[in-house]
């Protein structure tokens, strides 16, 4: 792969370091060919999802990657670059890859479904269509793979990126276990916890147990997933500015912290082994040398399966530019919420006299946290704890307020409102929409080229960022009141606050729409976007 790069982005890549077809109805060229077979129609890049041994705090650990084959993890694409790849399977087991953020046709989306099977082991399925710029990443959409890091980053470059004198850093957040994922959500939800999703899930795979159970086999009608408790608010009645920070242990390791009028937010479903940025702790952090004066763009991507983070930039002072590789207009800060699934771009410049400067990723409500180091030449690298000394506050909207699209939608009234309220609880540990779990859920129809508005009520005590898949849509109200935000493809939803979206209906398919917290997914908190007609 050829890059053309600026003088700092060369100095940032430095220093970072025979088979049937498999996927019907592919537009373009699609094939599944044996492992080794060479690319054909034209120049693919070859990803290879594999095991490998990571070392965390000194202890070793069997995970998946995504790697090239020098080793890359994820992939770079410059400007006009086809998604032209060959993704070769050899996990061990089924998967398929989802490319989040992009907005492929629907095929190709890599959520398996009854169109759409799971990549065999030792298969290798060719994946080509336009790619949207913007710093975005690919994960398992498949069982709990993706508790197991089975992500990468996907960046594509614009024309103005490779014009920009600036040095380019992607930063991966991931939250890490050394215990099995199945037995990880047991301990939240029971033994009997299974994926809630059938095909976009999938049994025996990604490290589930045979405990685990396709949500279809249980008893929904033993429990009450949409009702909410005495004392609990419709969104919009909470006194946001009236929470109690002070949080205190709970069963199965998630923190509560108080509201006033009695109610408790649930954060932090588990209590991790570790905090990992680019695969690392802060007992070995990355340490990335930069140019004294220079400009610096953080691409920071939270891979976290169920980990929220405050994105701390320390002494330094930065300017988000893009929310889920959208530009925006730059909003300056030295702290940035971070909610799973949710990519920032952020530039920053460093002083004259150089120095050391961690960038830092702190665990929302808590103690912990993980990151990188950037370093000018001769500077002094001091030991950054792994833990802080105050617990950090619940993520809130405060940045998306601010956040204003630079290419907004169009200007058009709605054709279709819908409001979906958010709903579930930390016992019984199911999560769900408008009270249904997946199976029982109640697609979203829509009609091609419709304006879609949709609002997200979360009538839970916990907050839930929101992902669509196969389309960006604009952040147009917060709590009713009209904002012009940001282009996304996931929003956080907060306790007892309502998030409004638009999007325009203009990729046919069944596009899966869930909370991109694993384990609230895996318990049944997804629905679909289905479009008239689609089968």
């Amino acid at each position: 792969m050829t890059l053309a790069l600026s003088r700092r982005r060369l100095l940032s890549t430095a220093a970072a370091g025979g088979c049937a077809a498999l996927l019907p109805a592919f537009p373009r060229s699609v094939l599944a060919a044996a492992p080794d077979a060479a690319p054909t129609g034209g120049d693919a890049v070859r990803l290879t999802v594999e095991r490998r041994t990571l070392e965390v705090n000194g202890k070793s650990a069997s995970m998946f990657g995504i790697r090239q084959p020098d080793g890359t993890h994820g992939l770079a694409l410059d400007p006009g670059r086809p998604f032209l790849v060959d993704l070769t399977n050899r996990a061990g087991e089924d998967t398929i890859i989802h490319w989040h953020g992009q907005t492929p046709p629907y095929v190709q989306d890599g959520v398996a479904d009854r169109n759409r099977p799971t990549i065999r082991d030792g298969l290798t399925v060719r994946y080509d269509f336009a790619p949207s710029t913007g710093t975005h990443w690919m994960h398992s959409h498949h069982g709990l793979q993706e508790q197991l890091l089975m992500a990468a980053p996907l960046v594509v470059r614009s024309d103005e990126d490779l014009r920009a004198d600036e040095q380019e850093m992607t930063i991966l957040l991931h939250d890490f276990t050394f215990r099995d994922p199945a037995e990880l959500l047991a301990s939240v939800a029971g033994p009997s916890a299974g994926m809630a999703h059938g095909g976009h899930g999938g049994q025996g795979t990604g490290g589930m147990g045979q405990g685990a159970m396709n949500q279809g086999s249980m008893d929904h009608g033993a429990m009450n997933h949409g009702q909410m408790s005495p004392g609990q608010m419709s969104p919009g009645q909470m006194d946001h500015g009236a929470m109690n920070h002070g949080s205190m242990p709970q069963p199965n390791g998630h923190d509560r912290v108080g509201m006033s009028g009695g109610m408790a937010m649930d954060l932090n479903d588990i209590d991790y082994d570790a905090y990992l940025a680019n695969d690392r702790t802060l007992a070995d952090p990355q340490v990335v040398r930069v140019e004294r004066g220079g400009r610096v763009r953080l691409r920071v991507i939270n891979g976290a399966t169920s980990t929220a983070f405050h994105l701390d930039l320390g002494r330094l002072t930065g300017q988000v530019i893009a929310a889920d590789g959208n530009p925006v207009r730059p909003v300056a800060g030295s702290r940035f919420g971070l909610s799973m699934g949710q990519r920032l771009d952020i530039r920053l410049t460093l002083p004259a006299g150089g120095g050391a400067f961690p960038i830092l990723a702190l665990r929302e409500g808590a103690v912990q946290r993980t990151g990188i180091i950037l370093a000018t030449p001769g500077a002094a690298v001091e030991k950054v704890a792994d833990t802080g000394q105050a617990e950090t506050d619940a993520l809130d909207l405060s940045l998306e307020r601010q956040l204003v699209a630079v290419t907004p939608l169009a200007a058009r009234a709605a054709d279709q409102t819908r409001r979906m309220q958010l709903t579930g609880s930390m016992m019984p540990y199911v999560w769900s929409l408008d009270g249904r779990t997946f199976g029982q859920h109640r697609p979203l129809l829509v009609r091609q080229g419709q304006r879609v508005e949709l609002t997200f009520e979360n009538a839970s005590m916990m907050a839930h960022p929101m992902h669509l898949h196969g389309h960006h849509f604009q952040v147009v109200a917060i709590d009713g009141r009209p904002v012009a935000g940001a282009v996304r493809d996931t929003v956080l939803v907060p306790m007892m606050a309502s998030v409004t979206v638009a999007f325009d209906a203009d990729n046919p398919g069944r596009w899966p729409l869930h909370c991109h917290n694993l384990l609230h997914m895996a318990t049944g908190m997804m629905t679909e976007v289905v479009y008239e007609g689609f089968v």
